[in-house]
């Protein structure tokens, strides 16, 4: 795993953990800023899973 992927993981659970406390404490708001940080999360652990797979590659030739 690579700094992004790790990131990015802890990103996407933060945002979820956002998410549910906005439903729990009825906030929109929170909910939508949970959902955002979310999918900041998942961008940046496809950017590292990228990175990650172009590695593979090179250590293959």
């Amino acid at each position: 795993m690579n700094k992004d992927q790790i990131t990015g993981t802890i990103k996407e659970t933060a945002g979820k953990v956002q998410q549910k406390a906005g439903e729990l404490i009825d906030s929109p708001e929170q909910q939508a800023k949970g959902l955002a940080k979310q999918a900041q999360g998942l961008a940046q652990r496809k950017v590292g899973d990228v990175k990650e797979a172009v590695e593979d590659a090179k250590k293959r030739l």
